[in-house]
């Protein structure tokens, strides 16, 4: 039978499990009941569609206390649930709104410029936005200035900005059981605020400047214009590349989605080594554009290498390596400009598990090219 998963699934059923693991009911089939008839009141109230969700850190940071009753959801999860009514699904986020594209700038000195790119250079949010995004968001930011004492976000309202810190040191405090608990402490570097714009929820911390400072502040339908509009379109993109890649045929559409979501790009020049023999194995390669060449050293001519193979557009490689948890047994080259989509090893060995029998079939074919070429297999499992 060859039946899709319908879309919003996973999620749904991930957000339920985080529910279960937090509250720990005791009659599964009542607190399920509960926790669906609550989202549904949710969907009914706000007219949304669900799919802003609430991540396992802001559950646990919103979370103070174990359910009353052991199979009801508690009273302090029917209290998150109805904040969510009133924030979660009070602002879906439409890419194609004519208002969520308007762009903002604030204009600034050539000094405020500069360390505005130098407190941003490490914010992730940011690493995979092309250079046009990037200018958006530099433009869109404003400096804020704040005093020693200043409640920068407070927990439970509603998120107005996403901030990141030019100087000053800042703590965040979680409110468990009325008191106030010290968790982080942010020292003249560092980013906050990201979850409630994301995920359309209430402030999960309160952030409190233990000093006078500066931040940099981006308004919330500009983060979630540009922050949305990159996740959507590196999704889109890479679903369809990814589909078209045979090895990657068994994964079912939300897989795929998952996947494309984990991959990063990286772009190479003529001759840049890719992948490095003996170096030790910390991803996978998919090639999106260009050609590469694999090579081994040769054993019997040191310091001369064998040509392997050549891997044009949607060859992958370097996967071998990571099944065996062995350094990398030959080197990967740029011919021209190559670019690869890249994928870390946490990422590949979560994601790709369905694939993994294919990966390893691979194994008798490199096993025979090595006995051509250098008349041993050596050891199969430390190549790539």
């Amino acid at each position: 039978m060859n039946a899709s998963v319908p879309e919003g699934l996973s999620q749904l059923l991930e957000e339920f499990a985080v529910a279960v693991l937090r509250e720990k009911p005791s009659d599964l089939v009542l607190f399920a009941a509960g926790y669906f008839n609550d989202l549904a009141k949710s969907r009914a109230v706000g007219g949304g569609s669900g799919c802003n969700s609430v991540t396992s850190a802001e559950v646990e940071m919103n979370g103070d206390g174990d359910s009353d009753d052991g199979h009801q959801p508690s009273n302090n999860y029917r209290q998150n649930m109805e904040r969510r009514r009133k924030s979660v699904f009070a602002e879906p986020y439409d890419p194609s709104s004519h208002l969520s594209r308007e762009k903002i700038v604030y204009p600034k000195s050539d000094d405020q410029r500069s360390r505005l790119v130098q407190a941003v250079k490490n914010v992730f949010l940011f690493g995979t936005l092309d250079s046009d995004q990037t200018k958006d968001v530099l433009d869109a930011m404003f400096e804020k200035r704040v005093a020693a004492g200043e409640h920068v976000i407070m927990q439970g309202d509603d998120g107005d900005n996403f901030y990141v810190i030019d100087n000053g040191v800042f703590e965040v405090y979680i409110n468990h059981e009325g008191v106030p608990k010290l968790v982080f402490s942010y020292n003249n570097e560092g980013c906050f605020g990201e979850l409630a714009l994301m995920y359309n929820t209430p402030r999960a911390a309160t952030v409190v400047a233990v000093t006078p400072g500066t931040l940099w502040a981006l308004d919330r339908r500009t983060f979630r214009r540009i922050i949305c509009d990159s996740a959507c379109r590196k999704r889109q993109t890479y679903q369809t590349f990814l589909e078209g890649i045979p090895m990657l045929r068994s994964l079912e559409p939300y897989e795929l989605m998952n996947l494309a979501d984990g991959l990063h790009r990286r772009t190479s020049h003529d001759m840049d080594c890719i992948i490095q023999q003996g170096d030790k194995a910390n991803a996978f390669y998919i090639v999106e554009e260009g050609t590469v060449r694999i090579t081994k050293e040769d054993p019997n001519h040191p310091g001369s290498a064998v040509l392997l193979n050549s891997c044009g557009r949607g060859s992958y490689f370097g996967e071998l390596a990571l099944l065996t948890h062995k350094p990398r047994a030959a080197s990967v080259h740029a011919v021209g400009q190559v670019v690869c989509a890249v994928l870390d090893v946490a990422a590949f060995e979560r994601l790709l598990g369905p694939c993994m029998d294919i990966m390893k079939r691979n194994f008798e074919h490199y096993e025979e090219q090595l006995m051509q070429l250098f008349g041993t297999t050596m050891d199969i499992t430390d190549y790539r």
